[in-house]
């Protein structure tokens, strides 16, 4: 198996290459994980003020834009040529602000360049965005602060990094108590053996390093976070010959998980919560993820880790909450069931697979 830093080499030569010769990747991982709704008009009204240059420079795999982002401040990890990041400083505002982060130098260098750019097309008085060259399982090193942002954010990348503890890790020290990671990555079927593992192709492509899906969970519980979300998912369309060779049976979706910074040894009792129906782009209903839709108005009960999270996150001013006195026991099952988390049930679900091509060529 490679180390850190070998794969870090690799993945910087292969998306080096991809740069200089304008080539594509061999799967459509970097189309868009399909949602239960449309994007808000907020977002791809941002998405489409970004500069052409940069879109076109951008190698993501998914749209991770979580509502209710206006004053936040943001983390964008694996900020690549920095379209996500441009897009977030428009839905953060003037008072919020956005810090990408990148390992590789040609593209924060690109993302540099349209700083003024975009300060002009948002008509800010000030940039609300910044660039900082380092990585993404080492953000204390690169100057990142613990406990200073409301949403780390990323888009494909987790998939291209050797340690994905220290990545989830080091997500949850900068995040404030009761906020969120909210990102997009490539999944595995089952998991990766170590022969692919050391295929550099492979893992340029985000196939030698994705994640067997239920390993999330418990990854995610591990560093302290709560339970994954699993908010938007497609099955994702190997086109290259030799590659679709190298993996076998094993397939890919590309997919949009949320999970939250609990306060503490939070108190876990069910709840009954009502949306308000005051989060901007929303007022009829907030979907959470596939299995949580809030109604307008409509009192619904939820677990207490559910309860928790809409107490102590940015979503807590637009619910009720009523807190039950029961305490909530179901997460002390011995084998809790996470089938609402598979991404690939919910992208046969939704009956969808990528079927462009911007992560792997024909």
């Amino acid at each position: 198996m490679a180390t850190c830093d070998e794969v870090r080499e690799n993945v910087k030569k292969y998306y080096g290459s991809l740069l200089e010769s304008t080539g594509d990747l061999q799967t459509s991982a970097s189309s868009c994980s399909v949602s239960c709704r449309p994007l808000p008009k907020s977002v791809r009204d941002a998405l489409n003020q970004v500069h052409l240059e940069v879109t076109n420079k951008f190698f993501g795999c998914g749209l991770p834009f979580p509502a209710k982002l206006e004053g936040c401040r943001v983390l964008d990890l694996g900020s690549g040529s920095g379209r996500d990041s441009y897009a977030f400083s428009k839905l953060v505002g003037e008072s919020g602000h956005v810090t990408g982060i990148d390992m590789t130098e040609e593209l924060v260098t690109t993302s540099r360049q349209y700083i003024e750019y975009h300060q002009k097309t948002f008509g800010y008085k000030q940039p609300n965005v910044s660039f900082v060259l380092g990585y993404m399982e080492k953000l204390s090193e690169a100057g990142i602060q613990s406990d200073s942002f409301d949403v780390v954010l990323s888009n494909c990348v987790i998939c291209l990094c050797a340690d994905k503890r220290a990545v989830l890790q080091q997500a949850y020290n900068v995040l404030k108590e009761g906020g969120e990671l909210y990102f997009s990555d490539m999944y595995a079927s089952k998991v990766i053996p170590d022969h692919m593992k050391t295929d550099p192709r492979l893992w340029g492509e985000g196939m030698g390093g994705s994640l067997f899906w239920q390993d999330l969970i418990s990854l995610a519980h591990s560093v302290g976070f709560s339970t994954p979300y699993l908010v938007s998912s497609s099955r994702i369309v190997v086109y290259n010959n030799e590659l679709k060779a190298k993996a076998g049976d094993i397939t890919y979706a590309s997919s949009t998980y949320r999970m939250f910074k609990l306060p503490k040894s939070p108190v876990m009792s069910k709840a009954t919560v009502t949306y308000k129906g005051t989060v901007a782009d929303f007022p009829d209903q907030l979907d959470f993820d596939s299995s949580n839709c809030f109604k307008k108005d409509v009192a619904v009960e939820v677990n207490g880790e559910m309860a928790a999270i809409l107490q102590s996150s940015r979503f807590s001013p637009d619910f009720d909450i009523q807190i039950s006195d029961k305490p909530d026991k179901s997460g002390s099952e011995s084998t809790p069931q996470y089938c609402h988390l598979n991404p690939f049930l919910l992208a046969d679900k939704l009956g969808s697979s990528v079927k462009q091509c911007s992560k792997i060529s024909k």
